[in-house]
């Protein structure tokens, strides 16, 4: 990773309907975008980059997706159901669901389909994966974070007991609780109180703040990854879920 000023930008992104969430943070200066693409986010020229998506693909998955997912999941308690099994790259491109779960199970020891949350995100993991395998320069500042790793990390290292969503709906207390450990961690109030940007949901904002919470530990050296050292992927992509 370069190393990163103090005083330069930094930005947690988190996918949302109106395509990714961005929220650039420098010292207490906070501002939040959603923007179309990922490269758009990358046009604002931020130092570093924590992003909710999965970067590496696996030719060959494993139980459980890849080692990043099998790392973190036991921290999260009741919230382990967040974090999605990651397919091969060969399921991850196919051109539709019934395709991708052929390529899954082709490729997955033992045999597993995509889940369709999985498939969900797929373009988007596409989207970063093309910049990340073109850029190698951007690659060095671009890092997978998870935001209830994120969350867990600012709980002090606990699971949180409340869930941010209840039947697809934003769950009050889950979103309180998010939000109060924003702002303990040093987040000004009123970026965490802030309302939801247009193409985004309240829990996507508190997401996106809660991956930049991770840019800062990046930038500071106190970030680690899971698992330590990270694998690659055949590209040479690092697969590893910071925090």
């Amino acid at each position: 990773m370069t190393k990163v000023a103090a005083d330069e930008w930094l930005a947690g992104v988190d996918g949302c309907p109106g395509g990714w969430i961005a929220a650039f943070v420098r010292g207490e200066e906070v501002r939040v975008e959603v923007l179309a693409r990922f490269v758009n986010v990358l046009a604002l020229r931020p130092a570093l980059v924590a992003i909710d998506i999965p970067i590496g693909l696996p030719e060959r998955a494993g139980y459980g997706g890849r080692a990043a997912e099998n790392a973190v999941r036991p921290l999260l308690g009741a919230r382990q159901s967040s974090v999605f099994s990651v397919p091969s790259r060969a399921a991850v491109y196919a051109p539709d669901y019934a395709t991708a779960c052929a390529a899954a199970l082709a490729t997955s020891d033992p045999p597993r389909k995509v889940s369709k949350q999985l498939y969900n995100i797929a373009p988007k993991i596409q989207e970063v994966d093309q910049v990340l395998r073109a850029n190698p320069v951007v690659m060095r500042s671009v890092f997978e974070v998870h935001p209830e790793l994120a969350f867990w990390r600012l709980n002090g290292g606990r699971a949180l007991d409340e869930p941010k969503k209840v039947k697809g709906r934003c769950y009050e207390p889950g979103i309180a609780l998010r939000r109060s450990l924003l702002i303990t961690s040093g987040l000004p109030e009123a970026a965490a109180n802030a309302l939801r940007p247009k193409g985004a949901g309240p829990d996507d904002l508190l997401d996106a703040l809660a991956c930049a919470y991770v840019a800062e530990r990046l930038r500071d050296g106190l970030a680690e990854p899971f698992p330590d050292p990270p694998e690659r992927d055949a590209f040479g992509l690092p697969m590893a879920i910071w925090a």
